[in-house]
Formats: structure tokens, C-alpha cells, sequence
């Protein structure tokens, strides 16, 4: 059986303002209607004896990974959530560790959760080609077969064909991003494929190699793991263990130094949606001008153009090579030339301690999701949903009070000893340090109007009582 293991960490820098660190883009829609987390489970379907999916996500995102799993109806997935980003080699680690735990011969498919692969049966057979391989003790990649001198992937050369394994070779060498003329002659020679980042072996085999190459990423991750607890139906790592293994990726710390590497080569459409100018690049759809087009957007002489509205109506007039988002609180504009330069701007805001990059209007939470509306001098307005059967924490607050307005649906309040039942159009008051809670007892969305108001707003002004969530 091969266990399929997805990494779903990183903040998707290069695909701001849509992509944020609350909200990174694996967990967007980009493509289709569903997120490219839900889009890289489903790749999977068909694929003759696979197992659940084990996601490794972040803490933060853990939440939002189970619904995401929910609703394409993947039962019991394994979550295991990193207390912080420690890059692919100490997180695949961790997920051997916990497949070696069922499966001691465990097959290990290794797939980030942010790429697109438009010829899934073309996936499939690499996969199968790739899970021979691993049986016999290899450590395998997916070499990209390139369509075009691309500067912004690392290339794997190609060594001597494998003997009694299909069209599968050993990796003569990784090479870093080249230059335009250098990728060309890569691109010519029929040698070099596109470095994928997805991986195919044994899990005992890829913890050997650690030991032999790694050993202190091996025992750091070890620790974590040992030390390990159950949250709901998360697995949380130990967070002082994991802190202290070093951050390093696959490539680096295994698969440029190992002698077992091998490379199945590929043409399946990949991309790793790593800028704006790359969704352009594989749209499904573009007008007669090459502009690929989502949301409310008019168009007059623009021209091979990426123009996403959110929220608003976009308008654009006699531009070109453009990349045009919209969200509720950001606007990029930017040439598709230099796209990749957009995490730049994340950085100004990270130096400029501004929030545009951490987090949308809309904010997901377990419960549901609010979305902040106005704000000014001791005042802030919120519209908050809660999903059927959610309710918030038992809390208080010392600095705020709060007037709530139900828009629709039925909601049960706690106010201090009282619960009350409010209906469409009812409201009730709860004042500063008044313990409270919200829920949600119906089949359908709750949706209420807060108005917060008081000396101090911020979300760091809640105690918690009481939360099924378990969070701090």
C-alpha cells in the first residue's frame, strides 16, 4: 500500500495579497472551486491501493486542514501539526515515524500541497513506476519534463538507466536554479527535468538514510515524535524537541547526498503555482487577448493580463502583461515579469509591523469566521457566522463590552447565569467582564452582527473559561 503523506506548511509569500499567513495559498481556491489541498487528495482517487491521507500542517492551520478534509468527505485523516516550519526533511521524518507505527514495510508518497498536475493518469503511472523503485531500496523523485528554459526551478540530471525498473534512472546530479542560457542548453541536452519536490520511498529507508546523513535531524525529530499528545484529533509534536531540530529540506540533507536517489521522469502538466504570473501561465480559459479573468472584471485593450477581483468590480484600460488582485483590504498591481518579487512587498510589511500579510478582513476560526466591518475611536464592528452545532469559548472580556444583533438563524446565548434563545432582528448586551458565550444549536449558519466597544479592542482581550476547541 502506499501511504500518501501531504505537506501542507508555508505561507505562499509570492501569491500576496490573496495568500497570508492565516490563510496560505494550499488552503486557497486558486484553480478551481476547491482549495489546492483538496485538489491534491483528489489527484489520488483512482490510484489502486492507497491509503488515508497523513496531512503535516502548522498549528495554526489545523482547523481549517480538518474541514478542508471534511467536506471531499475523507474520513479520520491523520493530522500531525508542526509547532513551527522546520522545511520538508524533519517533516517528512515525523510522518515516517508515524507510518512506521502501522506499517513497518510502509511505502511513503510525499506530495506538497500546492501543486497542479493536469494529467492525473499520466501522475498515476509515474507513481506506480516510482512505488517498483522504492521497493527495491531506492529513493525516488519526479524529474518534470520541461517544456521551456525555466530559470525559477532546480533541475535533476539524469544518470544510467535503472536496470528491470520502467524508464526510471539514477539521479546523476541536482542542480540550482540556472540562468536563461544555461537552462536553455539543459533543456536541449533531453538530460535535465525540473526539480518537482515530490518523492516515492520506503519510510524505513528514508530514516536510514537520515541516520547515515542527518543524524541530528533524525534524533531531533525523534524526540518530537516520542514526546508527542493527542489534541482532539490532532497529533501535536512536542514543541521544545522540534524547535531544536535544524531546518533543512529533503533535497539538501538527503537526495543531494545519498547513492540510492532515482529520478522517473514525467509530462503531466505540473506547475507549482509559485507566482501570479504561473497561474496565468496554466489558466484553463483565457479571452481572445490571453487575459485570464475571475470575479467581477472589465476589460478594455488589456492583454495577456492576470485580473482577480475578490470583493469589487476591477477595471482596466490599455495595460499589458499585467497581474491585477483585489481583495477587501489589499491591491497588487504588479508586471508579470515580476511577479516573483511580490514576497518583497510581504517583507516591507512584516518590517512595517502591519497586518496585511498575516491575515484577511474574514478570519477563520473552529467555529465559523468573523470579518471586521468599521472601527474607529473605542469602537469596532464585526459580522460573525457560526457553522451549525459551533459555539465560542466560555469567556469574559476586562476591557470591552459587546451588543450583539442576530441577522439570521437562531442563537443561544450564556450571559452570565442566564441562557437566553434570540431569534432574527433580537439583540442582547453584554457588558465588561460579563461571562459569555455564543452557540450555534441549529442545522443552519448563524449569522450576527457584534459591535464592540471600550478602551482596548484587541482579540488578545478574551479569558477562557471553557472551549471544546481546546485552544489556549
Amino acid at each position: 500500500m502506499i501511504h500518501p503523506v501531504i505537506l501542507s506548511g508555508g505561507s505562499g509569500t509570492r501569491l500576496w495579497p490573496l495568500s497570508r499567513a492565516a490563510l496560505p495559498k494550499q488552503l486557497l481556491p486558486l484553480v478551481s472551486e476547491r482549495s489546492m489541498l483538496q485538489e491534491t487528495v483528489l489527484r489520488l482517487s483512482g490510484l489502486p491501493d492507497v491509503g488515508t491521507p497523513m496531512v503535516v500542517c502548522g498549528n495554526d492551520h489545523r482547523f481549517l486542514v480538518a474541514e478542508q478534509m471534511q467536506e471531499i468527505g475523507v474520513e479520520h485523516p491523520a493530522l500531525l501539526l508542526e509547532p513551527m516550519g522546520r522545511n520538508t526533511a524533519p517533516a517528512v521524518a515525523i510522518a515516517a515515524f508515524a507510518l512506521m507505527e502501522q506499517d513497518a514495510d510502509a511505502v511513503m508518497l510525499v506530495l506538497p500541497a500546492d501543486h497542479l498536475i493536469a494529467d492525473t493518469p499520466a501522475f498515476h503511472r509515474a507513481i506506480a513506476r516510482a512505488a517498483k523503485a522504492a521497493e527495491a531500496g531506492l529513493l525516488v523523485t519526479f524529474g518534470i519534463q520541461p517544456d521551456a528554459p525555466e530559470t525559477g526551478y532546480g533541475y535533476i540530471r539524469r544518470g544510467e538507466l535503472l536496470a528491470n525498473l520502467d524508464d526510471t534512472y539514477r539521479v546523476g546530479a541536482f542542480v540550482e536554479k540556472p540562468d536563461h542560457a544555461t537552462a536553455k542548453t539543459y533543456v536541449k541536452s533531453g538530460d535535465f527535468f525540473w526539480n518537482s519536490g515530490m518523492f516515492v520511498f520506503k519510510a524505513a529507508r528514508y530514516l536510514q538514510e537520515l541516520e547515515k546523513l542527518r543524524p541530528d535531524i533524525l534524533e531531533a525529530a525523534r524526540a518530537a515524535w516520542s514526546s508527542r499528545k493527542s489534541d482532539l484529533d490532532f497529533c501535536r509534536l512536542d514543541a521544545d524537541a522540534f524547535g531544536a531540530c535544524p531546518s533543512d529540506s529533503i533535497d539538501y540533507a538527503v537526495m543531494e547526498k545519498t547513492d540510492a536517489a532515482a529520478v522517473v521522469p514525467v509530462d503531466m502538466g505540473w506547475n507549482d503555482v509559485g507566482s501570479w504570473s504561473s497561474l496565468w501561465q496554466t489558466a484553463a480559459t483565457r479571452d481572445d487577448n490571453g487575459n485570464s479573468v475571475r470575479g467581477d472584471v472589465l476589460l478594455e485593450e488589456v492583454s495577456n493580463s492576470y485580473v482577480r477581483a475578490e470583493t469589487r468590480m476591477v477595471a482596466a484600460i490599455g495595460v499589458k502583461d499585467i497581474v491585477i488582485v483585489e481583495t477587501p483590504d489589499a491591491v497588487l498591481v504588479a508586471h508579470k515579469d515580476q511577479a516573483q518579487q511580490v514576497k518583497k512587498i510581504v517583507e516591507r510589511l512584516h518590517t512595517s509591523e502591519r497586518d496585511e500579510h498575516i491575515s484577511h478582513t474574514r478570519v477563520y476560526r473552529p467555529w465559523g469566521w468573523y470579518e471586521q466591518r468599521d472601527e474607529g475611536a473605542r469602537f469596532q464592528v464585526k459580522r460573525i457566522m457560526l457553522k451549525p452545532g459551533a459555539k465560542i469559548s466560555l469567556q469574559s472580556h476586562k476591557h470591552r463590552s459587546e451588543h450583539w444583533v442576530v441577522v439570521n438563524g437562531t442563537a443561544t446565548v450564556t450571559r452570565g447565569e442566564d441562557i437566553i434563545t434570540l431569534h432574527e432582528n433580537q439583540s442582547t448586551y453584554i457588558p465588561a467582564g460579563m461571562v459569555h458565550r455564543l452557540e450555534n444549536k441549529t442545522d443552519d449558519p448563524l449569522h450576527i452582527v457584534e459591535i464592540q466597544s471600550g478602551s482596548y479592542l484587541g482579540e488578545d482581550d478574551i479569558v477562557r473559561l471553557e472551549d471544546i476547541y481546546k485552544r489556549d
